[in-house]
């Protein structure tokens, strides 16, 4: 089985859209009433009461049915008691928001016994900033499910409990085959409010895996295609042989809109707070911005869906995103979406029974040659063209690198197994050995010497070098010595 997520956009009356207001509304109303019930309860227990916390999505379900109904929610004009509107709207609604509310705890909680880096405890939402959003299970009664798409005469719609038919823009035949086929069964519906103006209704499915007619069928002859990952282009594609496969150009919206979204921002700036002008001039800088990653999001789903069906062994580096994030070219990697693209590509060869190979980090694809496999020095971002010094191998720089990512399924057992055998060692000096570069482990008196430098390349520890020794430092002096038995 596999798991989606299907969005379409609502063509709503302004009655609908009101009842989608009103049911966010009351989403948000249940978070922060129960999210102030857990506040008190501890606020109770540090005085010394013996109160019980609702915690988890259970007890806090629990907790906000029992106040709905009492007096402490308010008693209405007729002389009845508890929550007067809580019948206009869906129960479902209140109860998912005490799942969330769960959820957040939970997470709060296991970071904070696990010693990693304490999550912040749950916030109010707010009206005026927060994600204005609901989601709604399907449940089946009998043959009949609560959420249904489509029907006679309203083939893009989809149908939810308590709020009707919902025109959607989205065609909706592929679903309803697949659906009526029993090949999808639908387990939630999240709607949402976009930061456009627009209403989004996201169906969680759990669909069949595809046809085996549509899945690559081993991968014991096919030939490993390395992506190579850039900012002047995209991606190209390259196989082991050597062979360029395919150039991949990004639309990169941020870049073209970016004269307009500053324009805007200023526009925003010059207006007085709370003003109906600058309300207007917020709506239309945030409907550039969701232009912008609705571009974004389409160009990488496109591009993985068509990488995924037509190629069966792919060869993807591993980079770290989060730390090139703190680099100057921080704008131009998020408009590139390189994290996007790797995590929608994982999936997606998945789904279609394909193999993708995740090089190491360290692995030198834009150092190496592809034709001798000799490691060169490292290329400035400017130089385009790579030159071995070894064999005169010329190529551009791109295409060396997807090369040399084709080859790493056949070179991978030396460069993971071995932990990349370097050619100068942390001390800027050369390499520790002839054994060093057979094992790729780091010497001892490398390592005794990394211990004490001031900004190492790599970390080396003491419990990996034991791997190999039975060597332990001496607690007094702190030099490394052979072991006692």
């Amino acid at each position: 089985m596999r798991y989606a997520s299907l969005s379409f956009t609502l063509r709503l009356s302004a009655a609908q859209e009101e009842a989608l207001g009103r049911h966010a509304g009351a989403s948000r109303f249940a978070y922060n009433q129960l999210l102030g019930s857990v506040k008190d309860a501890l606020e109770a227990r540090r005085e010394g009461f013996d109160v019980r916390v609702p915690w988890s999505g259970f007890d806090l379900i629990n907790t906000f049915n029992h106040w709905k109904i009492s007096p402490e929610s308010g008693v209405h004009s007729d002389g009845s008691v508890g929550l007067h509107w809580r019948r206009e709207v869906l129960q479902q609604v209140f109860e998912e928001a005490a799942v969330d509310l769960g959820r957040a705890l939970a997470a709060f909680s296991s970071r904070r016994k696990a010693g990693t880096k304490a999550a912040g405890f749950p916030k109010f939402k707010k009206r005026a900033d927060s994600h204005q959003s609901f989601r709604i299970r399907n449940k089946v009664s009998g043959a009949r499910a609560a959420i249904q798409v489509g029907g006679p005469g309203q083939e893009r719609s989809i149908r939810l409990p308590k709020l009707g038919v919902l025109p959607v823009r989205e065609c909706t035949r592929r679903l309803r085959r697949m659906l009526k086929k029993d090949r999808a069964k639908i387990l939630f519906a999240t709607v949402s409010h976009r930061s456009g103006g627009h209403w989004k209704l996201s169906l969680n499915i759990e669909a069949a895996p595809f046809h085996p007619a549509t899945r690559h069928q081993g991968q014991m002859g096919a030939e490993a295609i390395g992506i190579d990952r850039g900012l002047t282009t995209f991606a190209v594609l390259a196989g082991a042989s050597g062979r360029e496969i395919e150039r991949i150009e990004a639309p990169r919206p941020l870049r073209q809109l970016l004269p307009k979204l500053r324009r805007l921002s200023r526009a925003v700036s010059r207006k007085q707070k709370g003003s109906q002008n600058r309300y207007r001039a917020r709506l239309e800088l945030s409907k550039l911005h969701q232009r912008i990653a609705d571009v974004r999001r389409d160009f990488v789903h496109r591009a993985s869906s068509r990488l995924a069906k037509t190629h069966g062994h792919l060869v993807l580096e591993t980079l770290s995103t989060a730390g090139l994030m703190r680099t100057r070219l921080a704008r131009s990697l998020a408009d590139s979406a390189w994290a996007m693209f790797a995590s929608a590509l994982s999936y997606k060869v998945a789904w279609r029974g394909g193999t993708l190979t995740l090089a190491d980090r360290f692995y030198p694809s834009t150092r190496r040659c592809s034709a001798c496999g000799a490691v060169g020095e490292a290329l400035p971002l400017s130089e385009r063209t790579f030159r071995c010094r070894s064999c005169g191998h010329e190529a551009d720089r791109d295409t060396n690198a997807a090369v040399c990512l084709g080859q790493y399924p056949e070179l991978s057992w030396k460069y993971v197994a071995a932990k990349r055998a370097e050619t100068v060692n942390v001390c800027r000096e050369g390499s520790a050995g002839p054994w060093a570069g057979l094992t790729g482990e780091t010497s001892l008196v490398e390592a005794e010497r990394a211990r004490f430098a001031q900004r190492p390349r790599r970390a080396v520890s003491l419990e990996t070098i034991d791997t190999l020794y039975r060597w332990r430092p001496d607690r007094a002096t702190g030099i490394l010595g052979p072991a006692l038995p």
